[in-house]
């Protein structure tokens, strides 16, 4: 999957109909405070001002998160390990790439 997305990224055309910018950490705070992005199949996250986050895939998860420079980050009890993440947006599109390359899109619901 990850090789056909590549081969669609070098496709002329594909690339540019959806342009990603990344954001800074002010951005992400502006982005994601107060807000709720869906992620499809029914899972969501909200993002409290406080700082608390809410996640719901099949069942509720509540964790923290917080902006570290220029990345979003967040943790799950039990676990203490923060994980960071770039962020981009593209429109209601939100992007989230980790240390790995790895990316998840959100989007703010309609």
């Amino acid at each position: 999957m990850r090789r056909f997305a590549l081969i669609l990224s070098l496709w002329p055309g594909v690339a540019a109909a959806t342009e990603f910018w990344p954001l800074t950490g002010d951005e992400i705070a502006e982005a994601f405070s107060g807000k709720k992005l869906t992620y499809g199949d029914g899972i969501w996250q909200t993002f409290d001002q406080s700082g608390v986050t809410h996640y719901f895939s099949g069942r509720p998860s509540t964790g923290k998160w917080a902006v570290q420079g220029d990345q979003y980050c967040s943790v799950w009890p039990p676990s203490d390990i923060w994980a960071c993440y770039d962020v981009l947006q593209s429109g209601v599109i939100i992007r989230f790439i980790d240390d790995a390359g790895e990316i998840t899109d959100g989007y703010y619901p309609e």
